[in-house]
């Protein structure tokens, strides 16, 4: 029998992967519409092999949902020339028969679908292996921060509970937690019963926290005056109410603020804008966008709080819309404002300007 020699030069052979820890299910679609779906080994060089084998010389492209492998997956498929996109399960279209009948082979076809007809719009940005860790430290920040809190919370509580009232010279700001305060945690309290090993271990379990989140402080000032954050860094503290943990937050959450096209599609990344729904003469806005980085638009918030005392101009913006609307609704639309500074002084490379407020 004659054996011939296929090439897919030229040709496009598109991927959809469906992935999980151990294994992937792999729907491989040709330009001519020909499918072929497998299951295997959660392994980029198993997936080349497979193509290489059955697609000779196409040209991969590959798409996938974002998840628990984040960018580890698109790397790996990266080193062996098999192009790919990362997409947000909410963006790939989905009809009703998908809806019911959701197996691992159907969310592949429907990812390789989308991607050969062109359906996947908002693919996720993809990020340096640099900015990954970046990011990585100052997102751990905050959690050790809450974690800190909560810890600090259980004390009091035990405290309480216990019937111990702190002494009044720790109840003035700036002494609350201080080292005369924990001396006092360690050597003057006493608890109901005659032993007290709950509040030692909680002392102990905030003094560990502490210590964590002191050289995750440090090296978030560290990052600050490396040479690809220090320049935006400096620019950004020009901003009122935007102080060294906010602007290292938008720099590694951000990295590239020329992905976005305008002042919008930053804020919509945000969370920062209204939902809508219009039919026919009646338009609604409703509350802002969930669909957004949970990091650094509830930031941007809390800082507005401050900004409002310290800049004229949005300290007005603010006023204007507390008269028509309750407080928390009106700093969203001082928030919304914030956002389009920060965009200006990353886009202009200028530092901060008088906001100037016009209605």
């Amino acid at each position: 029998m004659q054996k011939y020699n296929i090439s897919f030069k030229g040709q496009k052979i598109f991927i959809g992967i469906d992935v999980h820890k151990t294994t992937w299910e792999v729907a491989v679609l040709t330009e001519s519409g020909f499918m072929k779906r497998h299951p295997q080994k959660a392994s980029a060089k198993e997936l080349f092999d497979f193509l290489r084998k059955h697609y000779p010389d196409g040209d991969y492209l590959a798409v996938y949902e974002s998840g628990f492998s984040g960018f580890a997956t698109y790397y790996a498929l990266k080193e062996y020339g098999i192009d790919c996109v990362i997409t947000h399960a909410a963006d790939v279209p989905m009809t009703q028969y998908d809806a019911v009948m959701k197996t691992d082979r159907i969310d592949a076809e429907r990812l390789v679908h989308a991607l050969a007809k062109g359906d996947i719009k908002r693919p996720v940005y993809i990020r340096e292996p640099d900015n990954i860790d970046d990011r990585g430290v100052i997102r751990l920040r905050k959690v050790i921060q809450r974690q800190l809190a909560g810890y600090k919370a259980r004390v009091k509580h035990l405290l309480h509970s216990n019937g111990v009232e702190i002494p009044e010279r720790f109840c003035k700001p700036g002494s609350h937690w201080s080292r005369a305060f924990i001396t006092w945690l360690m050597q003057d309290v006493r608890l109901l019963s005659s032993t007290r090993m709950t509040l030692d271990l909680l002392l102990r379990q905030v003094e560990t926290i502490r210590g964590t989140l002191l050289v995750a402080t440090r090296e978030l000032h560290k990052m600050s005056q490396t040479e690809r954050y220090k320049h935006r860094f400096d620019l950004l503290l020009t901003i009122p109410g935007v102080g060294p943990t906010i602007a290292m937050c938008l720099l590694t959450e951000i990295w590239d603020v020329n992905r976005f096209a305008n002042e919008r599609k930053f804020a919509h990344y945000l969370s920062l804008i209204p939902t809508c729904h219009d039919s026919g003469p009646h338009k609604c806005d409703g509350e802002k966008t969930f669909r957004g980085n949970k990091f650094i638009g509830p930031m941007i918030i809390e800082a507005c709080w401050v900004v409002i005392h310290k800049d004229i101009g949005l300290g007005a913006c603010y006023s204007y819309h507390k008269q028509r609307m309750n407080p928390q609704k009106a700093i969203i639309r001082v928030a919304r404002r914030m956002s389009n500074i920060i965009y200006s002084v990353l886009k202009n490379d200028r530092p901060y300007e008088a906001y100037q407020w016009d209605r």
